[in-house]
């Protein structure tokens, strides 16, 4: 999943923002370069884990976004966590809208499990 892409005079890794609920069926979002790899941490709810994520597993993985470079994930990020959750399950059950309501890149991957 780690699509490098061409910025300036190098390589830039791509980044996303993710979604995943919880056993007590609250949303977590954050950001990576990573998406497979941070799930598994997040999973294995070791010292790399986030800490609110810690004893509320079993946990899924229901949103990938492409969000291009670290600064456009950091906006989506904070955003979608503004967001009140109704409107979260709104953009998880219709994540086409993201692109336009955020302006966010063609790649969005919704997961089902």
């Amino acid at each position: 999943m780690d699509v490098p892409v061409l910025m300036g005079r190098g390589y830039m890794k791509s980044w996303y923002v993710y979604m995943i609920r919880c056993r007590d069926d609250t949303l977590y979002t954050g950001a990576t370069t990573d998406v497979e790899r941070r799930f598994a941490e997040h999973q294995q709810a070791g010292p790399k884990a986030a800490r609110y994520l810690k004893g509320r597993g079993p946990l899924q993985l229901i949103l990938t976004v492409h969000a291009g470079d670290h600064k456009t994930a950091l906006k989506l990020e904070h955003r979608i966590k503004g967001l009140p959750k109704a409107r979260k399950e709104a953009l998880i059950q219709h994540p086409e809208s993201m692109r336009e309501i955020f302006g966010v890149p063609e790649k969005i991957r919704h997961e089902q499990s």
